[in-house]
């Protein structure tokens, strides 16, 4: 690919608010990110031209940034390209244009999983001094996702944290995962619906409660550290719950679409859902008697937990046009768009202070759960081979709690799958 450009480098300081977040990812030793060009606020003064912004099939979020973008009439213009249905293609999509040297993106939407691995391949510029600029007003937690190697990769653009949606005419307001199981296995109209099926949404659904229990994969070494009682308490849990229909079992087929629309059907009391579904469940029968709370605590001796989802503003390092690409980051950070944003489409803002916006509080009354449940949000595994240690957590969880495997042993083969795919870097 094209060679990145030669401006300075610019070391930063990331967001730290007290008690909120935790140390920023490394990354395991000699997984280090290479030197590259840096992109800086200045480069925006006075850039003209056109912007191209590749990514995840749009559900309104893009082309209203672009829409706005454009609107300012000052020589800037942006368009969004479409390179994948879901995250797994989108993926696969840039890939084939960074291995392949295309200048087509200037920006690429970035998952909050991709950041070391492409830190680590030079497809970026550093954004540490972009972010700089930012640190006194995004939140914390996002800043983890962009966060390696010393440097940040990319900028936050929204992010997310899961829900547990209930319906307060069937069931209490969750305190405890353990409570919740108890409550939905008396009746299976208080029953949960979640993600397990074969993917992803699997692997945090699983995360969300190994975390709560003081459980991990890797830690900030990049020792494997799955293979622990946590992890067995935890699959113990979810199969108990699949068995005495506690869960949904149709669950082992659903995404987060077939999930929402089993519970908007009233099948269930319980939802674990992104934020985003608020606004659809609120316009179905089941809306007037669903409250959303933050992830509960694995149990009364824990602490709760959520995983950080959520899409990034990543600049590459074989753009044709980086000046305008800082443009348009800066444009989608400001407290501006940002609050279009969440009030438009219901996408958990970066922005720190709109989660106590009278107006944002007044039409999505989330918010308040939504923030508490980000701010005890912890990343996914940091590894430049995510991909395969998802596969390997999302594939042995299955095989567990769909009756394939026993615990003891789901557990010893997903500890060996995850030291498989680091060793494959």
């Amino acid at each position: 690919m094209p060679s990145p450009r030669p401006w300075a480098a610019i070391a930063m300081a990331t967001l730290a608010l007290s008690g909120c977040a935790s140390a920023p990812p490394t990354g395991p030793p000699g997984e280090h990110a290479p030197e590259v060009a840096a992109a800086d606020p200045a480069m925006a003064r006075g850039a003209k031209g056109e912007v191209t912004i590749c990514g995840v099939r749009d559900t309104g979020v893009f082309e209203h940034l672009t829409e706005e973008f454009n609107a300012r009439g000052n020589g800037l213009s942006a368009h969004y390209v479409e390179i994948g249905q879901d995250t797994d293609s989108t993926r696969a999509q840039a890939l084939q244009r960074l291995e392949g040297g295309s200048s087509e993106c200037d920006i690429y939407i970035t998952d909050v999983t991709w950041t070391s691995e492409w830190a680590t391949q030079g497809w970026l510029l550093d954004h540490t001094k972009l972010t700089e600029v930012r640190r006194g007003e995004l939140l914390p937690n996002p800043l983890e996702t962009v966060r390696y190697d010393g440097r940040d990769w990319a900028v936050p653009f929204f992010t997310n944290a899961g829900l547990l949606f209930y319906r307060d005419d069937r069931v209490p307001e969750p305190k405890t995962w353990s409570e919740v199981y108890a409550q939905a296995g008396q009746d299976r109209s208080r029953r949960v619906e979640m993600q397990a099926k074969r993917y992803e949404g699997l692997t945090v659904n699983f995360l969300e409660l190994l975390y709560s229990a003081g459980g991990s994969v890797i830690d900030e070494s990049g020792r494997v550290t799955v293979d622990s009682p946590e992890t067995r308490k935890v699959l113990r849990l979810m199969t108990q719950g699949l068995e005495n229909g506690a869960i949904d079992r149709a669950c082992l087929t659903y995404d987060e679409d077939y999930a929402r629309r089993a519970y908007e059907s009233g099948a269930a009391g319980y939802l674990r859902q992104w934020p985003s579904a608020h606004k659809l469940v609120k316009q179905t029968d089941t809306g007037p008697v669903t409250k959303a709370a933050p992830l509960p605590a694995f149990d009364e001796h824990s602490k709760p937990a959520a995983v950080l989802g959520g899409w990034n503003l990543a600049i590459a390092a074989g753009s044709d046009n980086p000046g305008a690409a800082v443009a348009l980051v800066d444009f989608a950070t400001s407290a501006e768009f940002q609050r279009q944003m969440v009030l438009r489409s219901t996408q958990a803002p970066v922005y720190a202070a709109l989660y106590d916006d009278p107006q944002v509080r007044a039409e999505l009354p989330f918010i308040p759960q939504l923030k508490e449940s980000l701010l005890q949000a912890k990343p996914r595994p940091v590894s430049p081979v995510y991909a395969q240690v998802s596969r390997a957590i999302y594939n042995n969880v299955y095989a567990v709690i769909s009756g394939q495997t026993d615990v003891e042993s789901g557990v010893r083969e997903m500890a060996a799958d995850v030291e498989k795919a680091q060793e494959t870097y």
